[in-house]
């Protein structure tokens, strides 16, 4: 695997190291020791998959607060998405910050989404599918969202949302206290 350092501190887009001949290609996809070696998670509690039928689709801006804090390994198996994450850390030097690129099916590229990051894409294609793990299981009540065309960041979407689910169009725009601190239990 090739680690492609982001902009964003501890955020990579990994390449497939490919090794092939007439009958195709061989590649690791995940190497325990080599994402380790960068620093990362090596063990994984979920593998989720999602579909979007339609161009356009926009999910995101998810996260989960400590001690729920994800991190996500993100692919695209069909189609292609345009993948964004958003460095929500208040000490990191990159607080604030977006980064985002193409994930296809045929560039096989992945996206490692680290913990205190937002998360979300836009697909590129009509039945564009993901598949991620994520080494922390879902908790409701340290789940946030920030609106996906927030004014305080400026992420610029390769393309306009056409379908976005009711949750993710009514998010609200970051407020330091509300998505930096757990919900009352």
């Amino acid at each position: 695997m090739i680690f492609n350092k982001t902009p964003l501190e501890g955020a990579y887009l990994l390449d497939l190291e490919k090794r092939g001949d007439d009958r195709g290609f061989f590649a690791r996809v995940y190497c325990e020791g080599e994402f380790a070696e960068h620093g990362l998670p090596t063990h994984y509690v979920q593998v989720n998959n999602s579909l979007s039928a339609d161009k356009g689709t926009l999910r995101g801006m998810h996260y989960q607060l400590e001690p729920h804090a994800e991190t996500k390994l993100v692919r695209c198996v069909r189609g292609a998405l345009w993948d964004c994450l958003l460095d929500l850390r208040p000490e990191s030097a990159t607080f604030g910050k977006w980064y985002g690129a193409e994930l296809s099916a045929e560039n096989r590229r992945m996206m490692v989404v680290p913990k205190g990051f937002a998360h979300g894409f836009i697909t590129l294609t009509d039945d564009a599918e993901a598949f991620y793990l994520v080494d922390e299981a879902y908790a409701p009540t340290h789940e946030r969202g920030i609106r996906w065309n927030d004014p305080a960041f400026g992420i610029e979407w390769p393309i306009e949302p056409v379908v976005l689910s009711d949750k993710d169009a009514n998010q609200r725009d970051f407020d330091h206290e509300y998505h930096l601190q757990p919900a009352a239990v």
